[in-house]
């Protein structure tokens, strides 16, 4: 399941829809609007085998790792996000929810930074061609 965060900009999450991304976003498909982010982590784990997408840096951190759940953190402009959402979802690394479980990612320009659970360094990944 793939789950934006309630601050992804609507336009955003048309694009996504568009490109046929089956997405749920906070506050209007899922959970309810308003959700804390101390509250995120919880929601998650209660959701089944959920990808979530934030513009909020604050979630790449290496202790949020967690086997049922992956989070990304998107790096980019608000209007450059849904491109690099699609992005990830395509890379060969990442193309299912089993390569993404248990990874707390950042995306950039430059490429993805990325804790896997129990790795005791950080990885970073190109993006494809």
């Amino acid at each position: 399941m793939i789950v934006l965060d309630e601050n992804f900009p609507e336009s955003q999450r048309q694009l996504l829809r568009g490109w046929r991304v089956p997405l749920r976003q906070i506050g209007y498909e899922v959970g309810r609007k308003g959700l804390k982010d101390d509250e995120i982590v919880p929601f998650l784990l209660g959701c089944r085998r959920p990808t979530f997408f934030t513009l909020d840096q604050g979630f790449y951190r290496r202790h949020l790792c967690h086997a049922r759940y992956s989070l990304v953190c998107v790096d980019v402009g608000q209007y450059a996000a849904a491109a690099f959402v699609r992005r990830l979802l395509r890379h060969p690394q990442f193309d299912t929810e089993a390569k993404r479980l248990g990874a707390v990612i950042r995306l950039s320009q430059r490429g993805l930074a990325m804790w896997r659970l129990h790795a005791q360094e950080e990885m970073h990944v190109g993006w494809s061609s």
